[in-house]
């Protein structure tokens, strides 16, 4: 079998990167939710406060879906990760539409929070993951922490 026929049968049974790093994006995102709540609910009242609520528990059941599905299929074949990560893309943004046309008659429901929630919340825990997370074989989750 030559090399890149091997890719796609070969299977990675490593510690589970994806679960690692979106475990410490919740950890890192749960005490800032309050205040963007807060934050959503000045201008747009209850509502807001619902909808930004409501769309942070999407960003964060997206986060954790998507690592579920690259860490289960990662570890059968990486071909079948690169499968799950382009179609479970699409399959996830789907269900974040669905989520949010299920919703959208609610009394509850505003449009501006949940989106601006979705958009900043998302870009923003990838930004600050960034900080933690390690590149290097060695640690290949999370950079291991100092011990000053």
């Amino acid at each position: 079998m030559n090399a890149a026929g091997a890719t796609f049968v070969t299977r990675d049974d490593g510690p589970p990167v994806e679960q690692i790093v979106v475990k410490d994006m919740i950890r890192r995102a749960l005490p800032v939710a309050p205040a963007v709540i807060v934050l959503c609910s000045l201008p747009w009242g209850l509502a807001g406060a619902a909808s930004s609520a409501f769309a942070m528990a999407i960003v964060l059941v997206n986060f954790l879906l998507a690592a579920s599905l690259l860490a289960w299929s990662a570890r059968i074949s990486l071909g079948l990760m690169m499968g799950v990560a382009l179609f479970g893309y699409v399959v996830r943004l789907a269900l974040i539409a669905a989520a949010v046309l299920i919703v959208h008659g609610a009394g509850w429901f505003s449009a501006w929070p949940l989106g601006l929630t979705l958009i900043v919340t998302h870009l923003g825990l990838l930004l600050w993951e960034l900080r933690y997370v390690s590149a290097s074989l060695a640690y290949p989750a999370l950079k291991p922490s100092r011990k000053d």
